[in-house]
């Protein structure tokens, strides 16, 4: 099938390649905190995105964008590129470049576990790209009490009195934090407890009994 077309077949692939390899090229690069991403227009062949590279366009990834704005970016941006490609192989104009196998990195599938927040082995800035590339899927959670806690919004925030154990809970003027690696804190900004409605912080504090030293994800399901 990939010697039928006359060109061959042609793939976009939301990544700078050779890098981010594989199915979720698009999520690993914001959750990676990279700040500049884009498109590959590429030949398909036996390998996983290992084909000769046709046309690249780079796009810059903002400090607050989650995968979903990209995805958008990409997809707009992308199309042109594809109808240039056709283009340009039409008329001789591009050639195939192979492409740097020792300079490859790989975005696999995303899991589930993905989306647990490692408050012990992550600061906070690595657990936030993590929230922003795993939208809308893992996202990012944690266990409150041995029950399931998504959080829907987060912020880094200043650095709160510390050290504390990471993952242990402090509370402010009716907001949420928490402390992550290296005497970091996230602040919640949105929560949603197992089998509970999505609240802002505030209200969630209103429904829920929660003091400060409590320590998120030390009971796990």
């Amino acid at each position: 099938m990939l010697a039928l077309p006359r060109f061959g077949c042609i793939n976009l692939h939301g990544s700078l390649l050779p890098k981010y390899r594989g199915a979720a090229p698009i999520q690993w690069a914001v959750a990676n905190g990279d700040a500049v991403t884009g498109n590959t227009t590429m030949l398909l062949e036996e390998g996983l995105d290992t084909g000769p590279v046709l046309l690249q366009q780079t796009l810059e990834i903002g400090p607050d964008q989650t995968s979903v704005d990209l995805f958008e970016l990409l997809a707009r941006s992308g199309a042109p590129l594809v109808v240039e490609t056709l283009a340009g192989l039409a008329d001789g104009t591009i050639q195939p470049q192979p492409q740097n196998h020792d300079g490859a990195t790989f975005a696999p599938l995303l899991d589930r576990e993905d989306g647990r927040m490692d408050f012990a082995g992550r600061a906070a800035h690595e657990l936030y790209n993590r929230w922003r590339g795993f939208q809308p899927w893992p996202g990012a959670f944690t266990t409150l009490d041995g029950k399931k806690l998504i959080v829907h919004r987060l912020a880094v925030a200043e650095s709160q009195i510390g050290p504390v154990e990471p993952g242990q809970i402090r509370i402010e003027n009716q907001r949420i934090f928490a402390a992550c690696a290296g005497n970091t804190w996230l602040e919640f900004l949105e929560l949603q407890l197992e089998g509970k409605k999505r609240l802002p912080a505030a209200e969630f504090l209103r429904g829920n009994h929660l003091v400060a030293g409590t320590r998120l994800g030390s009971a796990t399901r």
